[in-house]
């Protein structure tokens, strides 16, 4: 499958303002695209199943790449630009940074499924940073997350265009004129 120009994912360390971008660029009128992994930890936690990041890892990916490919399937069914919360690669650097196997067939979907070249990173954010019921990672956890996801995008030949530390407004402002 071919890159779809119009598809841009925002990637990052947890607790870096991706997904509070994502919804002011959303109010701006841009389709958007949820985050797979906080929806697995929802219904896994509301069903009693052990596909979570604190119990079966590699389950959890799984589960993650499914709604993810649904989520690039949806987003196809349009022809709007459309924000995705994390990639697909994102899955990769999750399971490299759990020391977990990455198994051929996600490398595989990380190949055909491809987004725009341009890639948006939120860097580490300390003074944002903030855990909650699915975001259980320590500030270095999320560090070593955001390292990860530079590895895992750049081995896919995306471009990274790291996101500034600024506040909503001037990081939306960013975002758009780097779009187009």
């Amino acid at each position: 499958m071919q890159e779809q120009e119009r598809f841009f994912v925002v990637t990052g360390g947890p607790g870096s303002g991706k997904t509070t971008l994502i919804d002011a660029l959303s109010e701006k009128g841009l389709r958007a695209m949820p985050e797979a992994g906080r929806a697995v930890i929802k219904h896994q936690t509301a069903t009693g199943g052990s596909a979570l990041p604190w119990g079966d890892r590699a389950a959890f990916a799984e589960a993650m790449l499914g709604r993810d490919l649904q989520s690039f399937q949806d987003a196809s069914d349009t022809e709007e630009t459309v924000l995705f919360d994390r990639g697909l690669p994102d899955l990769i650097g999750y399971l490299t940074l759990c020391g977990l196997p990455v198994p051929a067939h996600l490398r595989e979907a990380v190949r055909s499924f491809r987004y725009n070249r341009t890639v948006f990173i939120a860097p580490p954010w300390p003074e944002i940073f903030q855990q909650d019921e699915e975001r259980k990672q320590s500030v270095e956890e999320a560090r070593q997350t955001f390292d990860a996801m530079v590895r895992a995008y750049t081995e896919f030949g995306y471009e990274l265009t790291q996101l500034p530390l600024a506040p909503v407004p001037d990081r939306v402002s960013f975002v758009l004129e780097r779009m187009g």
